[in-house]
């Protein structure tokens, strides 16, 4: 392992010189493939993060698909995947390994976010997970180790320029941190406090459900809050994040964000969403987006009519009745955020999108309202007590 690696350029192309490096010993990866850019390795680097803490939390394997340092998607292999997610995550009659299986959840959620990703995996990356991989549009990916026949398929991807980064899963940095902005170091403990089951004691609620399924959620959305850009609100069902609000300066517009990306999953499975009369030649990203579009209620007559390049008829959109009803049968969500809500808004938000279960810390001035909401809804919320802020 090198010392340190000279990059191409920095965030943008005009910010050089680039490097990465460390002041002892050598850096905890190795570069297998291609030239890694700066925005690569702080992807790799937090995903990589998120996934390692995931499966020493929850034993299975994980994935993670991140985009400018935050995750599109996040899952844990923990539940097999249903004909409907197999179809609509694009790897229906493919064999997948537990780890496809997770980067399937991960790359699936929220394929529009997730178009040129950079990809981590918390296990050795086998052949199935590596085909997966080949035919995706992203841009890297990190891991513990690859077996031969994986490493070949990945290195030939994007004509051998796809970045592939192999980590040191015994790495553990120092107690410490530094970056510096503007000439300035700042330094501060890393955040290397762990979740445990007493984090999820404090249930402030009347209704103190809280089954072990939730709990392995909860465990997702603690984890993936904790590697997200700040402000964050996340939803997650059945071992994976169905929705990541991240970056916004109001706790409401990460919940209606991460709501949104929830919603649009879960009408992703809708039999008439299902069933679109797309043109075989259009290929899968291209009908990633068209369906983004097809969901919206402020379609225009001119773009329905470019509809015709992509349907082979003009499909009838849902109404908001039908959308409703949909919803409606998506329940058991649990909603993490990384900072307490000031007011009920959120709660109210959330329970649009099929949300039963909320963790967040507590500590706003207005915890007896929010309590209140969620009484209202009948949901369980728990006081974590632990603030997540990333950035």
């Amino acid at each position: 392992m090198a010392k340190e690696i000279n990059l191409r350029y920095g965030c943008n192309p005009h910010q050089i010189p680039a490097r990465v490096f460390v002041d002892a010993g050598n850096l905890p990866l190795q570069v297998l493939n291609s030239n890694p850019g700066y925005i690569n390795l702080l992807d790799a680097l937090n995903s990589w993060q998120l996934v390692r803490e995931l499966k020493a939390s929850l034993g299975f394997p994980a994935a993670a698909s991140f985009k400018h340092v935050s995750p599109s998607g996040a899952a844990v292999a923990a539940v097999p995947l249903t004909d409907t997610l197999k179809e609509i995550y694009a790897v229906t009659g493919r064999e997948l390994s537990p780890l496809a299986e997770a980067y399937a959840r991960a790359r699936g959620v929220d394929r529009m976010s997730s178009f040129g990703d950079w990809v981590a995996l918390s296990d050795t990356v086998d052949v199935l997970t590596a085909k997966m991989l080949a035919r995706e549009v992203s841009d890297g990916v990190i891991a513990p180790a690859y077996e031969p026949e994986a490493l070949e398929i990945l290195c030939k991807k994007k004509e051998g320029k796809y970045v592939v980064l192999q980590m040191d899963p015994a790495y553990e940095p120092g107690a410490l941190e530094r970056r510096e902005v503007f000439g300035i170091t700042f330094e501060q403990r890393r955040n290397d406090r762990t979740v445990t089951c007493d984090d999820f004691k404090n249930i402030v609620t009347q209704n103190k459900e809280l089954p072990e399924p939730v709990i392995r959620d909860m465990l997702v959305t603690w984890i993936t809050l904790k590697y997200t850009q700040s402000n964050s609100v996340c939803f997650a069902l059945d071992g994976q994040v169905i929705g990541v609000g991240a970056g916004q300066q109001s706790r409401i517009h990460c919940t209606r964000l991460a709501g949104m990306k929830a919603d649009l999953w879960r009408f992703r499975q809708h039999p008439r969403v299902l069933s679109l009369p797309f043109r075989p030649a259009v290929k899968r990203p291209d009908r990633d987006n068209a369906i983004d579009q097809f969901l919206q209620p402020d379609v225009t007559e001119a773009e329905k009519a470019a509809w015709g390049e992509i349907f082979t008829e003009i499909p009838v959109q849902l109404t908001h009745e039908e959308k409703r009803a949909w919803l409606n049968g998506m329940t058991g969500v649990v909603l993490g955020s990384d900072a307490f809500f000031p007011f009920r808004d959120s709660i109210d938000r959330a329970a649009l999108s099929g949300v039963k279960y909320v963790l967040q810390p507590g500590g706003s001035n207005r915890d007896d309202v929010v309590i209140q909401a969620c009484d209202e809804y009948r949901m369980t919320m728990v006081f974590s007590g632990v603030r997540l802020f990333h950035h």
